[in-house]
């Protein structure tokens, strides 16, 4: 669900503006940097603390 949820959100976006994602989901770990490797939008940081995984995103055009 946090990778649809990701993708919605980046959908309203416009290029240029950052998203937070955080998750509890260990999939997303996986997910969400496979997703933007395929996508315009840009992985600025990730790290995971707890159980807790944080994304920030740059949207991309």
């Amino acid at each position: 669900m946090p990778l649809l949820k990701t993708k919605l959100e980046l959908n309203s976006m416009a290029p240029g503006e950052e998203l937070e994602v955080i998750a509890t989901d260990a999939g997303s770990a996986r997910d969400i940097p496979a997703f933007l490797q395929m996508s315009d939008h840009k992985l600025m940081s990730s790290s995971e603390t707890a159980g807790q995984y944080r994304f920030v995103i740059k949207c991309g055009g």
